[in-house]
């Protein structure tokens, strides 16, 4: 057995008795990043010397200890493109690529079309609107905090615009009331009293739980969208799989709502809504 290959296999044993969720998958991405290659040409990479062994080992015990794969590789993938992460902000989930399938029609049917991500974090959800939307207007906002700080480092040498401000502002991005295409959200959701993957700890709390039954600042992300959206615009937004109702019923009770739609994400659970301003 060449020497990746036994690596690749005990670190994959490792992983597994430790309890990820995809421990083969894993040790591949850690070896290849430890050793500087794509994940696709391991099995050709050459003999690791002791300090890359060294490195791998201490990779893997991060893993074994539920450090997010994210944070030790330093990057989270995300539809086409990868953002930095790390301590003191959200990785995002492949759950939340969907909410960019739920927008992308209006805004290609626009010209010069304007999208907004709320609680934007490490800016994966604008990026990848930007990146999928090219003619589109881009604004990320994310409160002031360590979040923003990883938010304005992916965001360097992009068209996409950084907004500082908490979403619980009535007076959020005032200059582009009715005039916004997609809206596009992923607000902390999670009851505060429901546990969490091992790995979830590794996230800011604040980015995570929002109060007793996780509502507290969908309403608000609500009220923001409706101020922003022009009539025909689509709001997206995300939310904790206990609330396919509350949500979509949060909707519906508002007026200036429209079309709205409850989806499911990629295990069948619900996830996130869809909805027209009036």
């Amino acid at each position: 057995m060449t020497a990746p290959r036994a690596l690749l296999a005990a670190g994959t044993a490792r992983l597994t008795a430790a309890g990820v969720a995809t421990p083969r998958v894993d040790t591949e991405l850690l070896l290849a990043h430890v050793l500087g290659v794509d994940r696709s040409r391991l099995l050709l990479a050459d003999d690791p010397g002791p300090d890359a062994r060294a490195a791998f080992d201490a990779a893997l015990t991060r893993r074994e200890h539920r450090d997010p794969l994210q944070h030790i590789i330093g990057v989270a993938w995300f539809r086409h493109i990868e953002v930095a992460v790390g301590p003191g902000v959200f990785v995002p989930r492949p759950e939340t690529e969907l909410l960019v399938d739920a927008v992308l029609p209006v805004l290609h049917a626009r010209a010069a079309p304007v999208a907004v991500d709320l609680c934007s974090g490490s800016g994966a959800l604008a990026l990848a609107i930007a990146d999928e939307a090219p003619s589109a207007r881009v604004v990320a906002v994310e409160r002031p905090g360590p979040a923003a700080e990883w938010l304005l480092r992916n965001l360097a040498g992009t068209a996409v615009e950084a907004q500082l401000a908490d979403v619980i502002d009535p007076g959020l991005l005032a200059e582009l009331r009715g005039s916004v295409d997609a809206v596009v959200c992923n607000p902390p959701y999670v009851p505060a009293d429901v546990e969490v993957a091992p790995e979830v700890r590794f996230d800011p709390d604040v980015a995570v739980f929002a109060g007793p039954d996780g509502l507290a600042v969908i309403p608000h992300a609500i009220d923001r969208a409706a101020e922003l959206l022009r009539a025909g615009g689509v709001l997206a937004l995300e939310h904790d799989d206990t609330h396919g109702k509350a949500v979509p019923a949060l909707l519906a009770a508002d007026a200036r709502w429209t079309a709205i739609s409850a989806h499911r994400d990629l295990t069948g659970r619900p996830r996130y809504a869809v909805a027209t301003r009036t």
